[in-house]
């Protein structure tokens, strides 16, 4: 098992940062999620400037969260970062943190504010799989990195490219396999390291038959987006290993409870 998932048991994701508290996928969402909740596991989302500079960004454009406008990949790093990643975040509908010089982040940057963080990578697009794999080498990260994606032929990329020195998430392909495997009680073991799932999967229940094939494989199940105390309880109460949530305030009163 990969020292990814050696630092808590169930671990806590922060999803984009924990973007209901804080402006997603910025410093300041990652800063707050460690330094407030103790957090150890940031995920993210990654997409490529023009230089082909990994970028921390949901969407493929930068309308959703900053003033900007237009595809992320037209743009290079230095005109990304004059952007506000703040301008949308609307908390208590006062925009709180506008012209507070939260900028979009390079995964370079993550990974060097952030040493002793584990690093929960989706790839979004398509070719951008060298590109995070060098940033990955460069900093010396591999053994504190999980990667995965809604595409499984970009993990099974990824994969090949870093020659499995960096943990794995199934894809959906993947994921629908052990699913269907863990019905009639198969056995099925795949070159991943976690399942990252949701209920939101069409047809697909996480339950104890689904924890217990995703362990008998030896991987790890993760549930997002999960935000309510009540299914957080649940879902811990079936054995699974972490929960991605925007809402890491409600996660650590449930695990504190």
């Amino acid at each position: 098992m990969s020292d990814f998932f050696s630092v808590e048991h169930p671990i806590r994701l922060a999803h984009r940062g924990s973007r209901t508290l804080w402006p997603e996928n910025t410093m300041y969402a990652f800063e707050r999620a460690i330094d407030d909740y103790g957090c150890h596991y940031l995920e993210l989302d990654v997409h490529l400037s023009a230089e082909r500079v990994p970028m921390v960004i949901h969407d493929p454009g930068l309308d959703r969260t900053t003033e900007g406008s237009g595809p992320v990949a037209e743009l290079t790093v230095e005109q990304l970062q004059v952007l506000d990643a703040a301008y949308r975040f609307n908390r208590d509908h006062d925009y709180p943190l506008r012209g507070a010089g939260i900028t979009i982040p390079t995964l370079d940057e993550v990974f060097k504010r952030f040493p002793e963080a584990r690093v929960n990578i989706d790839l979004k697009q398509s070719g951008e799989e060298w590109a995070v794999a060098e940033v990955i080498r460069a900093n010396d990260a591999e053994h504190r990195t999980l990667v995965g994606s809604f595409v499984d032929r970009r993990v099974t990329r990824f994969r090949r490219i870093t020659g499995r020195s960096v943990a794995v998430s199934a894809g959906p392909v993947t994921a629908m396999r052990m699913y269907a495997a863990s019905r009639i009680g198969l056995p099925l073991r795949a070159p991943v390291q976690a399942y990252q799932l949701s209920d939101e999967y069409t047809g697909l229940t996480i339950d104890r038959k689904l924890v217990n094939a995703v362990h008998r494989a030896g991987a790890h199940l993760h549930v997002w987006t999960v935000n309510d105390a009540e299914e957080m309880t649940r879902l811990l109460g079936l054995g699974i290993d972490g929960i991605i949530t925007d809402r890491l305030d409600v996660l650590n009163e449930v695990l504190e409870g």
